[in-house]
């Protein structure tokens, strides 16, 4: 029987099935539509996501570039946000549609051994003291799965989290309507110098959330022959959603917003999916996100406005955190309340995205008022201590797991300058814990002796000030750290065992 069942298999769900695997563990992946979702989606990934990505060497496939560097600029509430003069930020971009997204992660986690099963739609399950059995309807009929766990990434919507009777509140806005669509626009349109586009008295900068008095306007040339048009309309009637919009449709809300029309035609074909119009939208964040032997992840825990595109960087990190954690229930070393640990670190993390979201909405929100606040807002950004704390805040940079006084513990791990840096990108890549060791004498290594089985020991030196030692967990936060060249070998130990359980020869004892 499987270990894991996951039901629904979207990005966030297709890296919970990588990362389990790497983890020792090969979940089935149950995905209700039979191929690739061709429907427009998210256009990339933003902050410590990418960085994640580039650890378990997917980076460079998605990218065709060897490294992530920090972003020149990004947006927040329709303001560009100014980066480059920041002495360091952390705003790593990777532009990519999702459905392709989708599909290297698919033929990642197949790669790894992961059993990817579409046209299989999860139609309810029944708990057990130590099981899960889940009944799914196939291409070839109905049947039945047992595992020990089923985690719900079958989006907002999510059915396991209705039949977990797990709350979702939240609020929902019906008085908004958005369209998008991949079009032709005239080159005499287009700006050569900047990327922008003119039309009529406006000059619109690519990728930037363009606010009118009757809504907003994105242009985004992710290809030149088929740029992203979206526009955004508030307080208007939300129409049935009765397939995708015409054209037609498009023009029309793009001439409410500007004021002007725009002469846009259908892209070349085969060059995009349809276009998509997205009526009302909704905030809402899970009561829980584990009831029991039931886990919840990704848009089936937490929906918001997608705007500054923080969607994936959130779902695609609870993956990251829930993997190894349910691994180590299925392998019998998880200490006490490591799973419920999940729980307790991505449910505060939701509600700060679900915070500037909400915020940015209201940024970009029509009214002399709104205008008003923006006028503020723009003063505000000339600071730079405001750019790096929205640089932090967009990017998950402000993550912090842990209260304890050491400023490294709980938060995402440095990037250092390392005498032999491929044992621990190894280690990354395998998505393993590490302890890595920068003391004199290798003191914290040996101390981690009883946790090698399940912890990757990495001695080296390091150029510049660094730290003596870090605890490292699968998921790139730091567990532990020492800056004495003499570290609290029991403290060490103490992390080890409440983050990896108990060392063999304590087990064996």
């Amino acid at each position: 029987m499987p270990e894991i069942v996951i039901a629904g298999g979207g990005p966030n769900g297709l890296l919970l099935a990588a990362e389990l695997c790497l983890a020792g563990v090969r979940p089935v992946v149950l995905e209700r539509l039979p191929g690739d979702k061709e429907e427009q989606r998210a256009n990339g990934l933003v902050g410590q996501v990418v960085q994640l990505l580039h650890r378990r060497g997917l980076y460079a496939r998605l990218s065709g570039t060897d490294e992530p560097a920090p972003a020149p600029a990004y947006l927040f509430g329709g303001f560009r946000l100014d980066l480059a003069d920041l002495p360091e930020h952390p705003v790593h971009l990777l532009p990519k549609p999702q459905r392709e997204l989708e599909r290297t992660l698919a033929e990642h986690a197949a790669s790894l051994g992961a059993d990817i099963r579409r046209g299989h739609e999860v139609t309810g399950f029944s708990t057990h003291p130590d099981s899960v059995t889940v009944r799914v309807n196939g291409p070839g009929g109905r049947y039945e799965l047992t595992a020990g766990y089923l985690v719900g990434a079958d989006g907002g919507r999510s059915l396991v989290r209705k039949l977990a009777g797990i709350g979702f509140p939240g609020v929902t806005r019906d008085d908004t309507v958005s369209f998008a669509a991949q079009v032709r626009i005239p080159a005499e349109l287009t700006d050569p110098a900047t990327g922008g586009l003119r039309a009529g008295s406006h000059v619109i900068p690519p990728f930037l959330h363009y606010r009118t008095e009757t809504g907003v306007f994105t242009y985004a040339p992710f290809t030149v022959a088929a740029p992203m048009v979206n526009s955004t309309e508030r307080g208007v009637p939300v129409p049935p959603d009765d397939g995708p919009p015409t054209l037609d449709e498009v023009r029309a809300s793009i001439r409410r917003v500007l004021g002007t029309d725009l002469p846009i035609e259908a892209p070349p074909a085969g060059s995009g999916p349809p276009p998509r119009r997205l009526a009302g939208g909704n905030t809402r964040i899970a009561t829980r996100f584990r009831a029991g032997r039931i886990l919840l992840l990704g848009d089936a825990a937490h929906v918001h406005s997608a705007i500054g595109g923080p969607g994936l960087n959130l779902g695609l990190q609870d993956a990251a955190n829930l993997a190894w954690k349910l691994a180590a229930e299925v392998h019998g070393w998880a200490p006490p309340g490591l799973l419920d640990s999940y729980d307790a670190e991505r449910r505060p993390v939701s509600r700060r995205v679900v915070m500037h979201t909400q915020a940015q909405g209201a940024l970009t929100a029509p009214g002399p008022e709104v205008t008003e606040l923006r006028a503020l807002f723009q003063e505000l950004l000339s600071h730079d201590v405001v750019r790096g704390h929205l640089a932090d805040l967009l990017s998950g940079n402000d993550i912090r797991y842990s209260d304890e006084p050491h400023p490294l513990v709980g938060r995402w791990s440095p990037d250092l300058r390392l005498a032999d840096p491929e044992p621990l990108a190894a280690a990354h890549r395998a998505a393993r814990p590490v302890l890595l060791d920068l003391s004199p004498g290798a003191k914290a290594a040996a101390a981690a002796g009883p946790w090698q089985d399940r912890v990757t020991i990495v001695s080296t030196s390091a150029a510049g000030e660094t730290p003596t030692a870090l605890l490292i967990r699968p998921d790139g936060y730091v567990a532990w750290a020492s800056d004495d060249a003499g570290p609290d070998l029991d403290a060490l130990r103490s992390a080890l065992a409440r983050w990896f359980g108990a060392g063999v020869t304590t087990a064996a004892a």
